[in-house]
């Protein structure tokens, strides 16, 4: 095998390792991108209520609602004892 061969063939390596490592910084750049996560965290919130056919979830959401109810209902009585 020449040296020019193995120059060319080891720049090759280095171009293809430089254009992986773009990749994986542009993935990485989306990823950690505020609207990126925002838009993730939204999507997750949506799927506790919503299934896939775009029905509700009753359950979840009866879920939710009993826990707020709760959560001003106790609020309420440490009001009334508190004065």
């Amino acid at each position: 095998m020449s040296k020019g061969n193995d120059t060319s063939s080891l720049e090759r390596e280095i171009e293809e390792t430089r254009e992986r490592l773009a990749t994986t910084i542009d993935q990485l750049l989306y990823r950690s991108s505020p609207k990126t996560i925002v838009g993730r965290e939204v999507a997750t919130i949506k799927a506790y209520y919503v299934d896939a056919a775009g029905n509700p979830r009753t359950d979840n959401i009866l879920k939710t609602v009993g826990a707020v109810v709760g959560a001003v209902a106790l609020l309420v009585v440490v009001r009334k004892v508190a004065s």
